[in-house]
């Protein structure tokens, strides 16, 4: 069961790329659906056995040994405990989704096959991160959702702009995943292994380790746990990694929603999720995770109040709800980042799908600007953008029902005011002020989009459809997930059962009087749990008040503050600084080299050089070929004489 759950979506990819051409496009969805909703179906499965199992449920199925070099064996193995097998239900059930929604999607595109050959190979390259059972094999998972992600978001490489994004976030990804391969590298040099079981029955021994690092006597786990760090910003786009990801949404909307809300931008939280048994005793660096996590909430909330590609700002959304994760990360409540991990998957893949339904009707429209005054002919969509929204802005009534995001976020911010700690505290409140910021974006987004008065030529409001049933049907399936997700999952994952739910598959130490991170938020003042839903309404009644009851209102604010607005609007001139600092002198260095070093030193010295020289030759020994023959006589009486010469000189 388990190999299947893994391996059905490799199967897809392989018939689908291989022989897309012989089974057409109808063939190839169904090949590639089919085998995904097998594999959906068999990670609920393992989902409840494991989950519900106990510790003993936990199990490794070893395929093959994979290195076996001197003292350095590697084996291929399958990690089966709680932390995958909800990793798995999330990638699995959400790929399917994806893969269906797909069919209606990308009707009128030419290489259906190949576009569904891409996203199996993804979802297998996701799968393959996250049941590895050492660095090693995590490693292969985490470079090979890099290269599908590549592949995917330049799907349509006729426009120069996908170009431009696949490379964009192929390279930001590379100084990412370079420092996830130190982390590799020096967990090796601490433990002398890098399989995670042998890892975590060391770390107890290696707290107080020191190594020497760039000339100076570190922390060995501390460094360690940095470097893992620095790969999961760049895969999980935190601050100063995160250009590449608002730039990916050049690709179609099912690889936005396939990518970047459910599975390759939350192998960062994964990845770190699965090396608690390192984090919790490496403090400073989890203080680090808190403050850039909290930062990189907050940063990207405020880009998303001012964008207008509908897209950009689900996507500037989705960074902000990653922060949250990896500040829950850095107080130490990996349960509560993998559960807001569960939950923001489904609603967040509904509002991609949601917005892809809403560019699906507008004829490719993206530019919320153009839109408005459709909600009544695409009522489902806009029902379906309502629940997604309600979810992500994390409403509900405390202690009586909420949505997904409701009981995920709470207990994020709830574990951040628990933890006292100034970085703790940090968080928390730049993390109420993001709730506010999200529920204010995510309502300028539904009014900006479907009501007002029409702002699309009457040509492209006269064939506003509601999307076919391929694709309102994963929607439907998403949204109960985005609205039960959060109470059904709550017990187990941050709940009184929380211990026999998760096993051994995280570690979370306790405190002085013996209560984890989790326990201490469930005894956090009252109006702390009641504050994100207060900040999230406030959100929804500002935007209410600029965008419905008065429209002029935006116009006035951003002019009020022109130069603040320009500055967020343009994301803080990230990419304006990373230019100036990186690109532009690596393309003048680049051109430097291939004119002046390969050109002319390399080539003018090499092949071109000896050319010309060979050329030069020929053309002086050409000109004694003129046809006369006194001319030759009087060289072959050269000849002789010189001949002559040399004999006597030579003899003596």
């Amino acid at each position: 069961m388990e190999i299947a759950a893994i391996f059905l979506p490799l199967l897809g990819a392989f018939v689908a790329g291989l022989f897309g051409r012989f089974i057409g496009d109808k063939g190839a969805q169904i090949v590639t659906c089919s085998l995904m909703v097998v594999a959906a179906i068999l990670s609920v499965i393992l989902f409840v056995q494991i989950g519900f199992g106990g510790p003993e449920a936990a199990r490794t199925v070893h395929l093959f040994t994979w290195i076996d070099s001197g003292s350095f064996e590697v084996a291929w193995s399958l990690r089966m405990d709680t932390l995958t097998a909800v990793m798995l239900v999330v990638v699995n059930v959400v790929s399917c989704m994806v893969h269906i929604y797909s069919i209606g999607y990308m009707s009128h595109d030419p290489s259906k096959a190949r576009f569904m050959s891409y996203l199996s190979l993804f979802t297998f390259m996701m799968l393959m991160l996250v049941t590895a059972d050492n660095l090693l094999q995590m490693f292969f998972g985490w470079e090979g959702v890099g290269l599908a992600s590549y592949l995917l978001i330049n799907f349509w490489y006729e426009k120069k702009s996908a170009n431009d994004a696949s490379m964009k976030a192929f390279l930001v990804n590379r100084v990412g995943d370079f420092g996830f391969a130190l982390g590799i590298m020096a967990i090796f040099l601490i433990f002398g292994t890098v399989q995670f079981d042998e890892i975590f029955a060391q770390v107890p021994e290696k707290a107080n380790a020191t190594f020497n690092f760039l000339g100076f006597e570190v922390h060995a786990l501390t460094t360690a746990c940095l470097l893992l760090f620095i790969g999961a910003m760049g895969k999980s786009a935190q601050l100063g990694l995160h250009t590449w990801l608002p730039d990916a949404m050049e690709g179609p909307t099912p690889v936005s929603a396939l990518i970047h809300a459910a599975t390759m931008v939350t192998a960062g939280v994964f990845m770190l999720a699965r090396m608690s048994p390192l984090f919790e005793y490496a403090p400073d660096a989890l203080a680090f995770v808190t403050v850039m996590g909290a930062l990189t909430a907050i940063v990207a909330a405020t880009i998303g109040m001012t964008q207008f590609d509908i897209k950009r700002v689900i996507a500037y959304s989705t960074m902000s709800q990653l922060g949250y994760m990896f500040f829950a990360i850095g107080v130490g409540a990996y349960p509560a980042a993998i559960f807001h991990l569960m939950t923001h998957a489904f609603f967040k893949a509904l509002l991609f799908l949601g917005a892809g339904s809403v560019i699906h009707a507008m004829s490719g429209e993206q530019d919320m600007r153009n839109m408005g005054g459709v909600w009544r002919q695409i009522r489902f969509t806009y029902a379906m953008m309502w629940i997604g929204n309600l979810a992500l802005a994390g409403i509900g009534i405390y202690g009586v029902f909420g949505f997904a995001g409701f009981y995920s976020k709470d207990i994020i911010l709830e574990t951040a005011y628990a933890d006292h700690s100034w970085y703790g505290t940090m968080a928390f409140w730049l993390g109420l002020a993001a709730a506010a910021l999200t529920a204010f974006y995510s309502w300028r987004l539904l009014f900006l989009t479907f009501h007002g008065e029409p702002r699309a030529d009457e040509k492209v409001m006269a064939h506003v459809h509601e999307s076919p049933l391929s694709m309102t049907i994963p929607l439907g399936i998403l949204a109960v997930g985005a609205v039960f997700s959060g109470i059904v999952a709550y017990p187990w994952f941050v709940g009184h059962d929380l211990a026999h739910f998760w096993g051994g598959s995280i570690l979370m130490l306790a405190n002085a009087e013996g209560e984890t991170i989790i326990d201490a938020a469930h005894h956090v003042p009252g109006w702390v749990p009641w504050a994100p839903t207060v900040v999230a309404l406030a959100g929804i009644g500002f935007a209410w008040l600029f965008y419905v009851k008065s429209p002029d209102l935006p116009g006035r604010a951003v002019a009020s503050i022109r130069q603040l607005h320009g500055i967020v609007f343009n994301k803080y001139y990230f990419d304006e600084l990373y230019d100036a600092l990186f690109v532009k002198p690596a393309m003048k260095l680049g051109l430097g080299l291939w004119k002046g070093g390969d050109e002319k030193v390399i080539d003018g010295f090499g092949p071109d050089g000896a050319a010309n020289l060979t050329q030069r030759l020929s053309g002086v020994a050409s000109r004694l070929q003129t046809g006369y023959v006194y001319h030759y006589a009087f060289v072959m009486v050269i000849g002789v004489v010189a001949l002559i010469a040399w004999f006597f000189l030579s003899a003596r």
